[in-house]
């Protein structure tokens, strides 16, 4: 038997999945979500609006009542939903967009999802895992050159990416400092995208400093997922795939932030986001808080994975706004993230449906950051990007729309994730509260690596935000202001 057969047949733990079922049978029941889409009917105004005033004080929609906003075909009423979730973003968010890097870290994977170029069937794709030295000068890069704060390392299913070594490159990244005329730059948060995991590996992510721990089911629909995902692979284990985020949040391993997401295009759209809801829902009821995220990758072409092209579920680019929309409505505390596999139009238009983070400078390519000559290379990353534009040019586009870019890694340093986080959220005080470290954070991001462009756009963004403050948060702005001039002067990692 291999290493990787024998890593292969000790990674599922059924005890640590059947608690958590009912009756033998996971939360998503594909007959009774169809059936919840199928017997709704296009709402009135008077009760969409109802179902949008309930959003908007930031509850839980039901599944039957995102079922009815699913049918509204109403032009006026669809404007009035895309408006409700712009209000909600703001209330719960205020006007912060989070920025955030991928770093992937192997292209070898145990798989063999018909949609992905990683798959291990995939013979021309370059395989690779970066060493730690390797991962340092990537982060050099990330940190360094471009001034991210914050990090999704991404790593394949495979026992050269596993715990041990996930770990060891976590510790790694957090090691590099960067010096810079003022302080130095250094990564202040790492997310970690990855496989599912048993409770003993969640915990030990969680005491080298685990962000936000994310694994997407990619489709929700059983049937789907099965004939995506070969029978006797890992990924082909459905429920064990989908308590990940159950037993992420299980006491013991102290994690609290966790995202879930889709892979948009596999199946109906409709289901998916239905699908999303009752996972939300469960996580509420079961682990007593929902997810911290939620993701929106959509299908898109990758290297000798034609299912992308053969699929009839491909999502049109108005069903992929509606869906973000639909998702913020339904989860309105939720983060919603919007990477650079889509282009530059569709996540500027993104963000007034209630989006709330995106990735910039992004490279997909194992060891791109610090190799790469800036062309995509198939054979080297898992898919292509629709969306190339540098941290600098997202963060003045932003601007330019009145919108401030954050680097805030605060309230996960200061305890305020979790339940605390979600309490603050859904009552609206925490966009209010992060307003101030956003505006120190965007302050140092904009004086250590805007081009001249950026930073005279930027600072009239700051203006308006100093502003705001003054006006809103009266007992707050002395000390705020304190430390905004103290990072003027060149102190680095001031946060309240």
């Amino acid at each position: 038997m291999s290493s990787a057969t024998a890593w292969i047949a000790n990674r599922i733990k059924r005890d640590q999945i059947d608690k958590y079922l009912e009756g033998g049978r996971d939360f998503i029941q594909d007959e009774k979500i169809w059936d919840e889409i199928n017997s709704a009917r296009e709402p009135s105004k008077e009760r969409a609006r109802e179902i949008l005033a309930k959003s908007l004080e930031v509850q839980t929609l039901t599944p039957a009542e995102l079922a009815e906003l699913i049918q509204v075909r109403d032009p006026e009423m669809i404007r009035e939903m895309r408006e409700t979730a712009l209000k909600i973003k703001l209330k719960v968010y205020d006007s912060r967009i989070v920025t955030f890097a991928p770093l992937y870290m192997g292209s070898y994977c145990v798989n063999n999802c018909a949609y992905c170029g990683f798959k291990r069937e995939n013979e021309t794709a370059r395989r690779r895992v970066l060493s730690m030295e390797e991962i340092r000068r990537e982060t050099e890069s990330l940190a360094g050159s471009i001034g991210h704060k914050r990090i999704i390392a991404v790593y394949g299913e495979h026992p050269l990416t596993g715990v041990d070594y996930i770990a060891e490159s976590m510790r790694t990244i957090y090691d590099v400092k960067v010096p810079l005329g003022k302080g130095h730059g250094n990564i202040r948060r790492i997310n970690v995208n990855a496989a599912p995991m048993p409770v003993e590996e969640l915990k030990l992510l969680h005491d080298v400093g685990l962000g936000t721990y994310q694994v997407f089911q990619e489709t929700y629909h059983h049937e789907t997922y099965a004939r995506l995902h070969p029978k006797g692979t890992l990924k082909s284990d459905y429920q064990w795939r989908l308590y990940a985020m159950h037993r992420a949040m299980e006491p013991e391993t102290g994690i609290d932030d966790v995202g879930i997401g889709v892979l948009f295009g596999l199946y109906d759209w409709r289901f998916e986001v239905m699908a999303l809801l009752h996972h939300a829902i469960d996580l509420e009821s079961k682990m007593g808080i929902g997810p911290h995220t939620v993701s929106f990758p959509r299908l898109e072409p990758a290297l000798n994975a034609p299912y992308v092209f053969q699929s009839p579920y491909r999502v049109s680019d108005q069903d992929f706004l509606k869906v973000i929309m639909l998702i913020r409505l339904a989860i309105p505390y939720t983060g919603m993230i919007v990477t650079a596999r889509e282009t530059a139009d569709i996540r500027r238009e993104a963000i007034y449906h209630g989006i709330t983070q995106m990735d910039a400078s992004s490279k997909l390519g194992i060891g791109s950051y610090s190799e790469d000559d800036g062309i995509q290379q198939e054979d080297r990353q898992q898919f292509i990007l629709g969306d190339t534009r540098s941290l600098d040019e997202l963060v003045r586009d932003f601007a330019k729309t009145g919108f401030i870019t954050s680097f805030c890694t605060a309230g996960y340093r200061c305890g305020r994730t979790g339940k605390c986080i979600m309490e603050l959220l859904r009552s609206g005080r925490e966009g209010k509260f992060c307003k101030l470290n956003a505006v120190l954070t965007f302050q140092e991001w904009l004086d250590d690596f805007a081009s001249p462009e950026t930073r005279e756009i930027g600072m009239k963004v700051m203006e308006k935000e100093i502003n705001e403050i003054r006006e809103k948060n009266p007992n707050g702005f002395k000390i705020f202001y304190e430390f905004l001039e103290r990072i003027r002067n060149g102190e680095r990692d001031l946060f309240l």
